[in-house]
C-alpha cells in the first residue's frame, strides 16, 4: 500500500500517473497485430484525459482502507477504458458527431468510422478482462464487475442516458429528463468508481451504501458544471467542440434552470456529497477534494 499526497493537483496527477502506467501495460501496442486497432485504442485513451474516474476510485479505495491498496491503478485502467470507450462511440457522426475530443481529433476522424466503432468495443471488452483478474478476493471482484456492468448499461447506466441523451435532441426539456439523463449517461460511471474503489478497498455495505449516496451527488454536480462549461469556455480551453450542447439543443441543466441556478444546484449537490462521507475523518480528505475539483475545474 502507499499513501497518496494531499494537496489535489499532486494527488490527481499521481493518480494518473499511476493509472496511464497501468493502461500502457494492458493495451497491446501498435507492434502487435491488428496494428490499426491498437492505434485506435491507444489514440483515444492516451489523448490527454484528467483521469478523474480512476482517481475517484483510487481515493475511494484508499478512504475505506486507510491507504492506497495494492493494485487498485488496474481497477483504475478498467475504469478509463470503459469511458474513453463511451467517448469514442458519443463522438460518432450517427451520435454527437464531433471532431474534437480533448483537443485532438476524434477517433472517427483520425482512423476512420469502422475502426472507431470497433476500438470502443475492444475497449469495453479488454476493460472487463481486466477486472476479472483484478487481485483481489473473489467475491468482491465477482461484486465489482456485477456494479460496473450494471452502470454501464441500459437501466439508469451509461447506454440507456446516451439513448435518452440521444432521444430528447430537439424536444423541450424538463427537469426529470435532464436528471434522468444526467444521473445515468455520466453519473452512473462516476458513482460505480467510487463504489467499485470502496469494494475494492474492503467496504462493508454501509459503506457501499454511503459511497453511492456521495457518488450519486457527486456525478450529478459534475455533469451540471459539465453543462455550464459548454456554454461558457471556448473549444480552446474545453478540449472539446464547446456550444454543441446548446447548438444541437440537447437536455442539459441551464437549458432547464439557467446558468447561476446550475452553479448553485452543482454547489448544494457537492455539500450534500461531502457530508456522506463525514462518518470516515480525515481518511477522506483526498476523496473530498478530488470531489470539490470536479465543480471547481474550467474545463
Amino acid at each position: 500500500m502507499r499513501r497518496m499526497p494531499s494537496d489535489v493537483k499532486s494527488l490527481i496527477q499521481e493518480g494518473a500517473e499511476l493509472t496511464d502506467r497501468a493502461l500502457e501495460a494492458l493495451i497491446p501496442g501498435t507492434d502487435v497485430v491488428p496494428a490499426s486497432i491498437h492505434g485506435a485504442m491507444r489514440h483515444s485513451t492516451f489523448a490527454g484525459g484528467k483521469r478523474l474516474r480512476p482517481v475517484l476510485a483510487i481515493q475511494a479505495a484508499a478512504t475505506i482502507a486507510g491507504e492506497v491498496p495494492k493494485g487498485i491503478e488496474r481497477l483504475g485502467a478498467a475504469l478509463e477504458m470503459l469511458h474513453t470507450y463511451s467517448l469514442i462511440h458519443d463522438d460518432l457522426p450517427a451520435l454527437d458527431n464531433d471532431d474534437l475530443r480533448r483537443g485532438k481529433p476524434t477517433c472517427h476522424k483520425a482512423f476512420g468510422e469502422a475502426i472507431a466503432i470497433l476500438a470502443g468495443d475492444a475497449l469495453q471488452t479488454r476493460a472487463f478482462e481486466v477486472l476479472a483478474g483484478l487481485d483481489a478476493p473473489p467475491a468482491a471482484v465477482v461484486k465489482i464487475i456485477g456494479l460496473i456492468a450494471n452502470a454501464v448499461g441500459t437501466v439508469d447506466g451509461m447506454i440507456g442516458g446516451q439513448v435518452l441523451d440521444l432521444e430528447s435532441e430537439h424536444a423541450k426539456p424538463t427537469p426529470e429528463l435532464v436528471a434522468a439523463i444526467h444521473r445515468a449517461k455520466t453519473g452512473a460511471l462516476i458513482r460505480v468508481s467510487v463504489v467499485a474503489g470502496g469494494v475494492y478497498g474492503g467496504a462493508t455495505a454501509d459503506d457501499v451504501t454511503r459511497l453511492d449516496l456521495f457518488g450519486r451527488k457527486a456525478g450529478l454536480a459534475f455533469q451540471i458544471v459539465d453543462d455550464v462549461l459548454d456554454m461558457t469556455v471556448d473549444s480552446a480551453h474545453l478540449g472539446k467542440t464547446a456550444g454543441k450542447d446548446q447548438a444541437t439543443e440537447k437536455a442539459t441543466w441551464p437549458a432547464v434552470f439557467g446558468i447561476e441556478q446550475s452553479r448553485r444546484d452543482a454547489a448544494s449537490l457537492m455539500h450534500e456529497a461531502l457530508a456522506a462521507l463525514e462518518p470516515y475523518g480525515s481518511r477522506a480528505d483526498g476523496l473530498k477534494s478530488v470531489a470539490r475539483y470536479l465543480v471547481e475545474r474550467k474545463n
